[in-house]
């Protein structure tokens, strides 16, 4: 796994007005919480940060936080982004700590797409019904994604999420609370077929025959 480092600055003016003025200063308001320590107000660069969550990994991994002098380790929780610009506007981590379990998502990785049995030899196409997945562990064996393999997958078949093969101490969240393991990750179906409709030439031509004008009408 990957390792992260966030450089981050205390804080101490809150509200929306605080944060806005941040914000055009080229910082993003966030928050630091968890463990039972009281919660903690901080700023990132903004252009630093934009640059690490174009890493998937910094989605599900341990991120060590550095508050001036501080040193924690966290992960990322929450995230707020501008509706149509490319700006973060708050962010929130959680603090871990290594004796208690984290919920956290974690993306799907596809492998064995080309090679899958119902695509070369069935002639299907692959359905990603799930991107990204709740696991419940200790940090020690936080994932940063997890594979699933197509290349067994036949036509018409489907991976289901009893399926999947995790690491020993990693838990997928919602069967732990009474979630259908049976739910489809992915499936390989038999491509749409789009059938284009050939109009009747010979029938439209006689029909046409057939009709009488108003005007030959009165001629006969």
């Amino acid at each position: 796994m990957e390792s992260f480092e966030v450089i981050a600055e205390p804080r101490e003016s809150v509200g929306k007005g605080a944060s806005r003025r941040l914000r055009k200063t080229g910082k993003v308001p966030g928050i630091v919480y968890g463990t039972g320590k009281d919660a903690k107000m901080i700023t990132i660069d903004q252009n630093a940060i934009g640059h690490q969550l174009e890493n998937e990994a910094f989605y599900s991994s341990i991120l060590n936080l550095n508050i001036g002098k501080e040193k924690e380790q966290v992960v990322l929780k929450d995230l707020q982004r501008h509706p149509y610009k490319r700006l973060i506007l708050h962010i929130d981590f959680q603090r871990i700590d290594a004796k208690e379990k984290l919920n956290m998502r974690v993306p799907l990785h596809f492998i064995n797409e080309t090679s899958c049995v119902g695509v070369k030899t069935g002639g299907g196409v692959i359905s990603h019904i799930m991107t990204d997945l709740e696991i419940s562990c200790l940090p020690k064996d936080l994932l940063e994604y997890i594979e699933v393999d197509l290349a067994e997958l036949e036509l018409n078949e489907s991976i289901h999420l009893a399926e999947l093969k995790l690491p020993k101490g990693v838990e997928i969240y919602a069967l732990l609370h009474g979630g259908d393991d049976s739910q489809p990750v992915a499936s390989v179906h038999t491509p749409r077929v789009e059938v284009e409709v050939e109009e009747d030439t010979d029938t439209e031509e006689a029909a046409a025959d057939d009709a009488v004008a108003p005007d030959e009408a009165k001629d006969d």
